[in-house]
């Protein structure tokens, strides 16, 4: 895609509801940024400054989830003028912390909240972006890091998938030699069913995990809701355990239904 020669790659940031903070993961890889800017050309990046949304690129990354009509017809449209579409986050890959309103939104909720409600134009769902697109790539993570979009992102430069670590945070806490808070500390921990990617941060400094970067591969949930059990916790805090940033997540979303099913039997 780099070959010296030929036109840069086209890369295009676009932002949807979301908190920012994946983009921010750009933005923070400092020099490394400088050194992508000289391979590529960023045709649109608001939080950076260059604005082209309909600009046609080869790859373009999508922040957020899809949570309001104007979304709708915008996402669309990113599509159709990007060769390589790469869901980035939380919000983008499962519909994030704001997808807790979902089959419980209420329009009252609104006109309690803002002076003018009718000024607030929002779907009754907050839902991911392979949900109404095609999606090549998915990137978990709240926020992702900026070695995990820049990695990804040098995959794609160089023609290849990115690699997806689907494997558990467990993983990464053995490597990294962290004592396991479940046993040693018993506190209730997500790490047996999230995804790795974020190199153990909370269990590395003693806390649980919470489940930031979306379900690993072939995670049981019955039996890690049952351990949390063991520790104390009632039916409605574990399926909170479930309902947090990745709430919509298919598996997640399974789990904390069956909780609150056998909670009130």
């Amino acid at each position: 895609m780099d070959t010296p020669g030929f036109a840069k790659p086209r890369v295009a940031v676009h932002k949807f509801s979301s908190c920012d903070g994946c983009q921010l993961a750009f933005l923070n890889l400092g020099e490394d940024l400088l050194a992508l800017a000289a391979r590529v050309d960023l045709v649109h990046f608001a939080e950076a400054g260059p604005l082209d949304p309909d600009a046609d690129v080869d790859i373009a990354f999508v922040e957020g989830s899809v949570s309001t009509p104007e979304d709708l017809g915008r996402i669309q449209r990113i599509r159709a003028h990007s060769r390589v579409l790469v869901a980035i986050g939380a919000c983008a890959t499962s519909g994030g912390i704001q997808g807790l309103r979902n089959g419980v939104f209420d329009a009252g909720w609104v006109t309690q909240i803002y002076r003018h409600p009718e000024a607030v134009a929002s779907l009754e769902r907050s839902t991911p972006i392979a949900r109404h697109v095609k999606v090549d790539v998915e990137l978990w993570g709240c926020p992702v890091s900026g070695p995990q979009v820049l990695a990804a992102l040098n995959a794609l430069l160089l023609g290849v998938a990115p690699r997806d670590d689907a494997d558990k945070v467990c993983t990464e806490c053995k490597r990294a030699g962290h004592p396991c808070v479940m046993v040693t500390r018993g506190i209730a921990c997500m790490g047996p069913a999230t995804r790795a990617g974020c190199g153990a941060l909370c269990p590395g400094l003693g806390r649980d995990c919470y489940g930031c970067y979306g379900p690993a591969e072939t995670v049981n949930t019955a039996t890690l809701a049952a351990q949390f059990g063991r520790f104390g916790l009632d039916a409605a805090a574990i399926a909170q355990r479930f309902q947090s940033i990745n709430s919509q997540a298919p598996v997640f979303l399974a789990a904390a239904q069956a909780i609150r099913g056998q909670g009130d039997d």
